[in-house]
């Protein structure tokens, strides 16, 4: 007879009833994640007791939520996929703002999981916060989950918006009645949702594009943190236009990488702290081809100033399309 007390953690449990917080686990394994970043708490206990059992999530204790946002997004850089963040409530979500700010400003994929107390408890005078109202203006998205049955679709959901269109952060506030809650059977069936894709532009578009750039005499070509977000691939046709036409190319801080700073035809970083041969090759510029990144006052500095004789070839709109998660 095996001895069920020696049996290893090997496994996610098998019974047929789930709570909240074990949906949620098992969804993000489902859905292709395998680390979390985070730092545990009373309000999130439910959570890693069920990450206890599920050896194929990997988990980074940190010493502080902030560098759990941070890691997961060295994370999320490094490996294309989306970072993930366990906190607790109160003080262990407030922390996770400045790298929340951060991914949302870098545009880098990362959902944030918060623990929170009972929500019978929420006027006792423990050390809880608005996770939901201090994140809006950090986040793509956020959601406080009411029950249990929706932990999987908000799972595939947040990841999904995380991951799509503009990359960015999202949050998932998540009380502990609903982490211990019995969940439906149901509740990890696949959710279909709309998601934003680059969309080529029309023909005719296009065509005044490549005119433009034939036509150019003093063109520039200046790329972005979009191309390292879009990766390697896009790098590469990046770095093949600017030799095929033979375009001066500089790159912003955050595109740093995207193209060679051996080759000849790099101008250097752009910008406040870029170049002078960069700054001033924008300046006198009769066009400036644009790709990955966004024209902010760092590169422009004043802006009725900037690139005062340039067309500018920048392309920024999206259309909807599906994704499954």
């Amino acid at each position: 007879m095996t001895n069920t007390a020696e049996r290893p953690f090997d496994t996610p449990p098998q019974a047929a009833l789930r709570n909240g917080a074990e949906v949620l686990l098992d969804t993000l394994i489902a859905c292709g994640i395998d680390t979390i970043f985070g730092y545990p708490g009373g309000a999130a206990l439910p959570l890693y007791d069920a990450l206890y059992q599920r050896p194929a999530l990997r988990h980074v204790l940190v010493r502080h939520e902030q560098a759990a946002v941070h890691a997961a997004e060295g994370y999320a850089r490094s490996t294309g996929r989306v970072g993930v963040v366990l906190v607790t409530s109160g003080p262990g979500v407030s922390n996770t703002i400045t790298g929340l700010l951060d991914a949302h400003s870098d545009a880098i994929p990362v959902l944030c999981i918060s623990g929170r107390g009972h929500r019978r408890d929420r006027h006792a005078g423990l050390p809880e916060c608005d996770a939901i109202g201090l994140s809006k203006p950090v986040t793509k998205w956020n959601h406080q989950l009411r029950h249990a049955g929706e932990a999987a679709a908000s799972v595939r959901k947040a990841l999904a918006i995380a991951a799509s269109g503009k990359p960015g952060p999202v949050l998932l506030d998540v009380p502990k009645d609903v982490q211990l809650q019995v969940a439906p059977a149901a509740a990890d069936a696949p959710v279909e949702l709309p998601a934003a894709f680059p969309a080529l532009p029309p023909a005719a578009s296009l065509q005044r594009a490549v005119d433009l750039m034939r036509e150019a005499r003093r063109p520039v070509l200046y790329g972005g943190g979009g191309l390292i977000n879009a990766g390697p691939a896009a790098c590469d046709a990046f770095a093949a236009l600017a030799r095929r036409l033979h375009l001066p190319t500089t790159l912003t801080l955050m595109g740093l990488g995207a193209f060679p700073a051996s080759d000849p035809l790099f101008l250097g970083m752009l910008g406040m702290h870029g170049t002078l041969e960069a700054n001033q090759a924008m300046h006198h510029a009769d066009l400036i081809v644009c790709i990955g990144a966004r024209f902010d006052d760092r590169v422009t500095s004043k802006l009725a100033d900037f690139a005062p004789q340039a067309k500018k070839i920048h392309r920024t709109s999206t259309r909807a399309t599906s994704t499954r998660w």
